[in-house]
């Protein structure tokens, strides 16, 4: 059941659970996490960034294939937009969720670019995801207290970019950790109580089971999530005898080990159980635009 992000992450804040958001390169790995969620009976929102697939139009329409012939509400939804380009590749790719992540500008063209954006994706129903602080990779120094969100600027952002979620900055960061992070836990429930929107934590891999279960606890309300899940893959196809299996029976184990890990963090996010029907959904709106390859070059 292909629904707005909207929908997704604002139950989930009314709530009080977090929903999960893998990332994912390829048709295998959107449908394991779909396939996930159907087990657990839990909305799941697919994450994908631009460049990561040679074609997204052809990605965005198996995506939202895969998401409309599943059981569970699902949300294909574009991960680190980080320019306006991107962002109308993936709206035109049919993807019901966008994160406009200008989160290395100035806050005031930030706000800007986001706000246009936003006005943009609700007129055709679509859900938004802006970014304040910065969520960098491991190489940056993620005890700078400037890459923290502050939570007084991010109730203006919040207020003047019309954004349905907020992605905060707390100490995590993307990619492989040498040591976990401490999370200022302090950060996180100052921005809760501050802004009246879900929040989103990313960076989530390496940082550790119990400080993410915390995390949901005190308001997260999306997770995302990808190398821990690539990690857990890797370990599950290690000892395979190339020589002696088929290459099926691989990629079976090294889905396995994907699978296996997304259920240990829907288990602690609070999601499992909370799928609904489509009678119960507001699905998405009719304004959805879906470009053929063609037409994406050529509006480019």
């Amino acid at each position: 059941m292909l629904v707005s992000m909207k929908e997704i992450i604002t139950k989930a804040y009314e709530g009080h659970y977090c929903v999960m958001a893998p990332n994912f390169n390829n048709e295998s790995e959107a449908r394991a996490a779909v396939e996930v969620a159907e087990e657990m009976n839990c909305p799941i929102i697919l994450d994908f960034v631009y460049g990561c697939h040679p074609d997204i139009i052809e990605l965005g329409r198996i995506a939202t294939k895969i998401a409309e012939d599943a059981t569970v509400p699902v949300c294909v939804n574009q991960d680190h937009g980080g320019c306006l380009a991107h962002n109308m590749a993936a709206i035109r790719a049919g993807f019901t969720g966008i994160m406009v992540d200008r989160s290395t500008l100035p806050l005031e063209e930030n706000i800007k670019q986001v706000r246009e954006v936003a006005e943009i994706c609700h007129s055709l129903g679509i859900g938004v995801e802006g970014e304040l602080g910065h969520v960098g990779a491991n190489d940056e120094t993620i005890e700078d207290q400037s890459l923290f969100t502050d939570p007084l600027q991010a109730k203006r952002y919040v207020e003047e970019t019309g954004v349905d979620q907020l992605a905060i900055s707390i100490g995590t960061a993307h990619g492989t950790y040498k040591i976990a992070p401490h999370l200022r836990f302090d950060v996180l429930e100052a921005i809760r109580d501050t802004v009246n929107v879900p929040l989103v934590l990313h960076g989530s891999s390496g940082t550790g089971d119990d400080q993410l279960r915390k995390c949901c606890e005190l308001g997260i309300n999306k997770m995302n999530v990808y190398t821990d899940l690539l990690t857990a893959s890797i370990k599950a196809a290690q000892g395979f005898d190339f020589e002696k299996d088929s290459m099926l029976e691989f990629y079976k184990i090294f889905l396995g080990g994907y699978k296996t890990r997304l259920k240990e963090f829907i288990e602690f996010s609070g999601s499992k159980g909370k799928a609904w029907t489509k009678e119960n959904t507001e699905g998405i709106s009719n304004k959805k635009i879906v470009f053929t390859q063609d037409e994406f070059k050529q509006s480019m």
